[in-house]
C-alpha cells in the first residue's frame, strides 16, 4: 500500500535503517520524541519487506551496509511507492561512488553526514515534505 503525496505531521512513519543497532534506536528515539512514529531496522532486507504493507512516509538510511547498501534499499523502495521521501545518512567516503551511480540513473536523493545534530535532521526532513507540498500544489 503506497501513501500518496503527504505532509508532515506528528503521525507520519519514519523508517530508520542502519546496520548499527545503536545509532538506528537512537534515531528512532530522536524522532519519536518528536511525535513522528519512527521505527528502526538493522537490516535493510527487514526494512524493505515491511516497507510494501506499513506505507512509511519517510525513509532514513544509512548507505553503506552489509546486507544491502542504502542506496540500492532507497532505489527499491521508491519503486514500490514514488512518493516515499528518501534521506540517507553517511559517514563514509564510498558513498560519493555509489550516490552517482545512482544519479546516473535517474535516482537523485538528498544525504547527510553521520551523526548529524538533531535540530538539522527536523530542518531537512520539513524541507523534503515541503518540497513535496509543493509540488502537489503546483500541480493544482
Amino acid at each position: 500500500m503506497c501513501n500518496s503525496a503527504q505532509t508532515l505531521t506528528n503521525h507520519s512513519m519514519v523508517f530508520v535503517v542502519d546496520d548499527e543497532n545503536v545509532i538506528a534506536s537512537t534515531l528512532e528515539l530522536i524522532l519519536t520524541s518528536q511525535g513522528l512514529d519512527a521505527r528502526y531496522f538493522a537490516n535493510p532486507l527487514d526494512a524493505l519487506k515491511v516497507a510494501g504493507s506499513a506505507s512509511p512516509d519517510l525513509l532514513f538510511t544509512d548507505v553503506v551496509m552489509p546486507q544491502m547498501n542504502g542506496i540500492e534499499l532507497a532505489v527499491q523502495i521508491k519503486q514500490l511507492c514514488p512518493d516515499y521521501k528518501i534521506l540517507l545518512s553517511s559517514g563514509q567516503m564510498e558513498t560519493t561512488m555509489l550516490r552517482e551511480d545512482a544519479s546516473s540513473r535517474g535516482h537523485h536523493f538528498e544525504i547527510l553526514a553521520k551523526h548529524v545534530q538533531p535540530k538539522h535532521l527536523f530542518e531537512t526532513i520539513q524541507r523534503l515534505f515541503d518540497a513535496n507540498s509543493k509540488r502537489l500544489h503546483a500541480a493544482l
